[in-house]
């Protein structure tokens, strides 16, 4: 590992260490007690040294969870975790930070600009020709299409701002309109909504003008064509920022594979790819300043 890197793992850990130790307190008295007494013994690994563990390897370049963890973490991190536990037990620990790490995302979002561009990732968790055996979310998965093809899982909902920071996410079955969660996705966003043609809706785009929002979307080839600001053009043509992010998340951060063996191990890779990429430095961006965006008055609707 080189010096930067070693600075960027250090970096990484002690701002988790520093959110654990405001969560742990508040999350211990809010537990509900079943009013039997139970024996509360301390992990080797305490929870900021898993979640940093779980999070760095989005960051690692590794391809599987077990060779990150046995050739990286057991090898080359030793010097910062010296009470490693077993590989399987660590996979048993990390169902028990996906709270935590909910948690954690949410105090890593950006703030929004007034350009917000949102859009849909395909999440598959099996391949197409093992659909009718596969059992891990038998009961929560569903098959979707996107203009790749079909896909069995999920789909990953993100809206990001134009320096390419995350404002908001939500998971929802394959088969889920991109449409359905955006009233829920858009709370604290203002300004302009760049989609693509998913999200046209006159009933949505009346709902979130009402909230101080525009929607700008492309036309379908059988709509009837009409006028639109030079600014909206250009930044529709700019969406392409949230593809580049989605991009990354799947061959960088590895968000997406078929090698899960429970929901709650799922959830957690998806969150932690998620803060993996909130901590990268350079993140895509439309390099706009400030001060252009003053001088933008119908960015602000």
């Amino acid at each position: 590992m080189t010096d930067d890197i070693i600075t960027q793992f250090i970096e990484l850990f002690c701002d988790v260490d520093d959110f654990c130790l405001e969560f742990e307190p508040e999350f211990n008295k809010r537990l509900l007690e079943d009013g039997t007494r139970k024996r509360i013994r301390k992990s080797k690994l305490c929870l900021s040294e898993v979640m940093t563990i779980i999070i760095w390897f989005h960051r690692s370049g590794y391809r599987t969870f077990k060779d990150y963890y046995t050739r990286e973490v057991c090898t080359h991190l030793r010097w910062a975790f010296p009470r490693l536990v077993s590989y399987n037990r660590f996979v048993e620990l990390m169902s028990g930070a996906l709270l935590p790490l909910c948690c954690y995302l949410m105090t890593r979002k950006g703030r929004c600009s007034g350009i917000s561009f949102i859009d849909s990732m395909p999440i598959a968790v099996c391949h197409n020709r093992r659909i009718h055996s596969h059992r891990v979310f038998s009961h929560v998965a569903q098959r979707g299409k996107t203009t790749m093809g079909w896909f069995y899982g999920f789909k990953a909902h993100m809206i990001v701002n134009d320096q390419g920071e995350l404002l908001a996410f939500r998971l929802t079955p394959g088969n889920t309109d991109d449409r359905e969660p955006v009233p829920d996705m858009v709370k604290g966003i203002f300004g302009k909504l760049f989609g693509d043609k998913g999200y046209i809706s006159q009933k949505l785009f009346e709902l979130l003008f009402d909230d101080g929002i525009q929607l700008v979307t492309r036309i379908r080839r059988n709509m009837k064509n009409r006028l639109m600001p030079l600014f909206d053009k250009l930044m529709v043509r700019k969406r392409a920022i949230i593809e580049t992010i989605h991009d990354q998340l799947k061959n960088i951060s590895q968000i997406e594979h078929t090698r899960h063996r429970s929901p709650a191990n799922f959830l957690v890779n998806v969150i932690a790819a998620l803060i993996a990429y909130t901590h990268k430095e350079k993140k895509p961006s439309l390099n706009i300043r400030a001060n252009e965006l003053a001088g933008l008055p119908a960015i602000i609707v």
